[in-house]
């Protein structure tokens, strides 16, 4: 229709815009994997042919991803393990090439693995790896839920524009109100230089940071997939509620869901069956690797490996420890009590900020000086000093705190509210948000955080 061909050319000038000549990447990647996956279908199951072209396929696509984000990552690990002078290349990573890489994989994986038949049309497939909505971010949608709308009559119900309407919203107040108020105000102040602060103030930045990460990228999210809804189409939501998970598993249910279960699909499970015969030693193989790679995903740095460590470590002390942890709750008389919940949400929030914390520093060894300074040079007499000089950035993480634990009814009410509104008034609303948040903007509108993943 002419509405895909129109979102397809507009995706494509959106995407020159933020990365210029290297869209072409983005044009090769999708005529690679449309073809492979046509060719991988065509081939007989089980053939020579059939598994040279699926590996052939993978290493085309991540050896593109390798090449951008890793390249000079490896040559500073030779560099410091021969104390070689190795010259970094000029390297520009692409904006989203982490993002449309996965989806490409998923969708070649998929016709390999025999879950999805490819689809004929290039324009349909050039449709789903182009969308300007998920491109850039996320989120990691499969083909499987992309194409049958691509491919089918689009519909856009006046209810779906309330809807947009809504997300847009929370999500321009998420990103520019929040998330950039306290990174600028905040985070980027503590974390530059952590030793220059005291205890108070960088365990106010960790949280402050836990919060800019949810906003920014769960704000961008909203945006995203209300504009998706405005054009006719549902992409995937990314969070539920993050920071009310009663454990790290519960946690990668709720937080970039896409990128989660995108692992688990093809990285873990596979993983998980080859090491079968090993039993929960296997799962904890395959779990303590799939973190180690989700961490890598992020970034080429120590401090993504190690987030990624945290994390698998998190859940494969949780595997071996769960009988024990039952049964102390037993005898304690508290098992699923609401103060058991409630100190499972507190637990799995703090081992959260921790990782953060690192996941934001410069390097590892500046975010260990913000836990040390946490912990030796904490000062809690500065709390209220902080407090009074610094009033908005409180006020702004205690309102992104309390918007967060608000039951989801509330959020659903609130939604329902201005779905029912006449169109007049959401345009209005709409407005409304956009003059308020331009009050914000002040300082200059952040890129977001997961631009640089």
């Amino acid at each position: 229709s002419d509405l895909i061909l129109t979102v397809i050319v507009f995706s494509l000038f959106f995407y020159y815009k933020a990365v210029g000549n290297y869209f072409l990447i983005l044009i090769v990647m999708t005529i690679i994997n449309f073809y492979s996956g046509q060719l991988i279908y065509q081939l007989k199951e089980g053939s020579r042919k059939r598994k040279f072209l699926f590996i052939a396929t993978l290493v085309l696509n991540l050896g593109l991803l390798g090449y951008f984000k890793y390249t000079n990552f490896f040559i500073q690990i030779i560099n410091d393990i021969h104390s070689g002078n190795i010259k970094f290349l000029d390297i520009f990573l692409p904006i989203g090439i982490s993002f449309y890489t996965f989806k490409g994989l998923s969708y070649v994986i998929d016709i390999y693995i025999g879950t999805f038949q490819p689809v004929k049309s290039f324009r349909d497939f050039a449709m789903f790896m182009f969308f300007f909505a998920d491109l850039l971010i996320g989120p990691i949608d499969r083909a499987s839920k992309m194409l049958p709308q691509i491919q089918g009559e689009i519909n856009i119900h006046r209810d779906n524009i309330g809807r947009a309407v809504y997300l847009i919203m929370s999500g321009l107040f998420k990103k520019i109100v929040i998330a950039d108020f306290i990174g600028l105000n905040l985070v980027n102040r503590v974390f530059g230089n952590p030793l220059r602060y005291t205890g108070v103030e960088n365990l106010l930045a960790s949280y402050g940071y836990t919060l800019q990460l949810y906003y920014d990228f769960s704000g961008y999210t909203d945006m995203a997939i209300g504009l998706a809804l405005l054009l006719g189409f549902s992409i995937t939501d990314n969070f539920n509620s993050p920071f009310k998970a009663k454990s790290i598993a519960d946690f990668w249910r709720r937080w970039h869901i896409t990128l989660s279960t995108w692992m688990l699909d093809y990285l873990f499970a596979p993983l998980q069956m080859k090491l079968r015969n090993l039993r929960i030693y296997g799962t904890a193989i395959a779990l303590f690797v799939t973190f180690l790679v989700i961490g890598f995903w992020h970034g080429a740095a120590w401090t993504f490996i190690l987030f990624g460590f945290l994390h698998g470590s998190y859940i494969v002390i949780s595997l071996f420890t769960k009988k024990l942890r039952q049964s102390i709750w037993k005898k304690l008389k508290l098992s699923n009590s609401k103060l058991h919940k409630s100190i499972q949400v507190v637990i799995t929030f703090h081992l959260v900020v921790f990782s953060f914390v690192f996941f934001r520093a410069i390097s590892v060894k500046s975010g260990w000086e913000i836990i040390t300074q946490i912990f030796s040079f904490f000062h809690g007499e500065v709390f209220l000093q902080y407090v009074k000089g610094n009033p908005m950035i409180i006020i702004l993480m205690a309102t992104g705190f309390i918007l967060h634990f608000l039951p989801e009814a509330v959020e659903q009410k609130t939604e329902d509210l201005i779905v029912k509104m006449p169109v007049v008034v959401q345009a209005l609303l709409l407005t409304a948000m956009i003059w308020f948040v331009v009050q914000f903007k002040f300082a200059g509108l952040q890129p977001n955080i997961y631009f640089q993943f």
